[in-house]
């Protein structure tokens, strides 16, 4: 078996398949968000999620018979990662759906390659601009504005749940850099990884939220089990399925779903939550997406012939870096914002 091919469970349903369920997942996530707050406080939320996400990567874990990373400098960025990764956009998207619906949270959820373009100008020295991925990031931005109503005001926009949603997004942002920067070449699998990872953050929540929240009185069962789904299927499984799909056609290919997640929270938070949409969201959304899709364009490479003998492979399953419940390119780049809701 090719060392890139993907185990035969993951096999079973065809890729298009998975990449389906997996936009889907990740789409329903901020409707999860949403539900899970109504009964719940937004640590709360967040905890729960990460910690049935963990339970369901640890069985993977098992499953697979995967090492944990070693060393202590692994663990320390892994640390830091899961802050930025998953403890803070997390929470941040969870406060945020308390005062703007589960559709906006989605549109700020794909503005992350537009951050992760900007920062990585700054960051990634090799990553130089193009007129074109200058143009999107420009045209990104301006889908932002489009989407908040800037031209009456911001009217009808709570500013600070946006602002809140739009700080996870660069958070992520933030956070591919550093894994760019920290976490490649480790030895360690990208399950191990992102297994370890999730973690941390599950145990940076159990330490943060008894801290800023009491028990609730009582425990609704909707709320419960969308805090279950959003941790079991859109931090846990989408996971899995994402490592699979990125095994099989690749993190180009895999990072599409990107653009596929804010239609879909779109369209349950309106069919499920009855949530309002005006004209300028929806408009906004597409230009938001047009931008991002800029912002990921590159030059074609030169291919050159490999010398026999001395040929280079690159397994694309490992190539990718974990970031928290997203795929990702090699350059440093967000490819998906969104992730893992991420």
């Amino acid at each position: 078996m090719s060392p890139t091919a993907p185990p035969f469970s993951s096999r079973l349903l065809d890729w298009r398949v998975r990449f389906g369920v997996l936009a889907l997942i990740w789409g329903f996530s901020f409707v999860f968000i949403k539900v899970g707050t109504e009964g719940f406080a937004p640590f709360q939320v967040t905890f729960g999620r990460l910690l049935f996400g963990t339970a369901v990567l640890a069985v993977a874990l098992v499953v697979k018979r995967d090492r944990l990373p070693r060393g202590a400098r692994v663990w320390s960025h892994l640390t830091v990662a899961a802050f930025l990764l998953n403890a803070l956009p997390f929470s941040l998207f969870a406060y945020a759906e308390l005062t703007i619906p589960s559709t906006l949270a989605g549109i700020c959820n794909a503005t992350t390659p537009l951050w992760g373009m900007l920062l990585s100008l700054v960051a990634l020295s090799e990553d130089r601009p193009t007129r074109v991925r200058a143009a999107g990031l420009g045209i990104g931005f301006m889908g932002v504005l489009t989407v908040l109503g800037a031209w009456q005001g911001f009217s009808g926009v709570d500013v600070t749940g946006t602002a809140l949603a739009l700080l996870a997004s660069f958070s992520y942002a933030v956070g591919w850099i550093y894994v760019r920067r920290t976490l490649t070449g480790t030895g360690s699998s990208n399950l191990s990884l992102a297994g370890s990872q999730v973690g941390l953050a599950t145990l940076q929540l159990a330490v943060v939220t008894p801290l800023f929240t009491s028990l609730p009185k009582s425990v609704e069962v909707l709320p419960l089990l969308a805090v279950i789904a959003l941790g079991a299927l859109g931090t846990g499984y989408a996971m899995l399925l994402q490592y699979g799909v990125v095994a099989e056609v690749g993190p180009t290919t895999a990072a599409m779903v990107t653009y596929f997640i804010p239609v879909i929270a779109t369209a349950a938070g309106v069919a499920l939550l009855d949530e309002q949409l005006t004209w300028n969201t929806p408009v906004g959304a597409v230009i938001v997406l047009a931008g991002a899709a800029l912002t990921q364009s590159r030059p074609p490479r030169r291919t050159t012939t490999p010398v026999a003998g001395n040929v280079n492979t690159t397994d694309a399953a490992t190539a990718t870096p974990v970031v928290g419940n997203r795929v990702g390119t090699t350059d440093g780049a967000p490819s998906r914002a969104q992730a893992s809701a991420l």
